[in-house]
């Protein structure tokens, strides 16, 4: 059974009131939510705070998950990067201060219970996301690290919103062809 077909699966038992599902695959993807919301937020104790979110709403939502849409690692992707852009957005005055004096978060301690593949998966994003164009790599990063839309990015950089759309598609098609959905399974 590969991992797609095994997390539909805890998915379904989640559904259905299985607190041992929502922990398979607490183990399985809890290490790579955690640094993405960790570059969003800046610090341990937001990220946390964000990926916790996550889980309780896998607990709660875990039935709207919909297989056409994505691989599950993706779907938690999405769940985590919206909830820290969530906390993000309602952080106070007192959070942005403390975040502007070190703007460049330090890298959260190596999980020990983080599994060769994950790191190996880690790894290839990087690489895959070095080998673009760098307008391409900045207006994805921009998107997907601080939430702004395309209009918004053409505004933050001074180009215009076409360019900006053909940066993201051509960005995110490089992607797809150098890390196929296939091997996220």
């Amino acid at each position: 059974m590969s991992f797609q077909e095994q997390d539909v699966r805890c998915l379904e038992r989640i559904t259905d009131g299985d607190s041992r599902a929502l922990r398979e695959l607490y183990d399985r993807y809890g290490a790579l939510l955690y640094p993405v919301a960790h570059r969003i937020l800046g610090n341990a104790a937001d990220a946390e705070d964000a990926v916790q979110r996550t889980w309780v709403q896998v607990w709660r939502t875990s039935a709207s998950y919909d297989p056409r849409r994505g691989v599950v690692a993706a779907w938690l992707l999405t769940m985590v990067r919206s909830r820290a852009l969530d906390l993000v957005r309602s952080l106070s005055s007192r959070r942005r201060a403390e975040e502007a004096v070190d703007p460049e978060p330090a890298s959260p301690a190596p999980d020990p219970s983080d599994s060769a593949d994950r790191r190996n998966l880690r790894e290839r994003v990087r690489a895959a996301l070095d080998s673009l164009a760098p307008s391409q790599r900045q207006v994805l990063e921009i998107a997907y690290f601080e939430g702004l839309s395309q209009s918004q990015i053409a505004e933050r950089l001074g180009t215009p919103l076409g360019t900006i759309k053909s940066w993201t598609r051509q960005g995110l098609q490089r992607l797809k062809e150098i890390l196929p959905k296939e091997e996220w399974l």
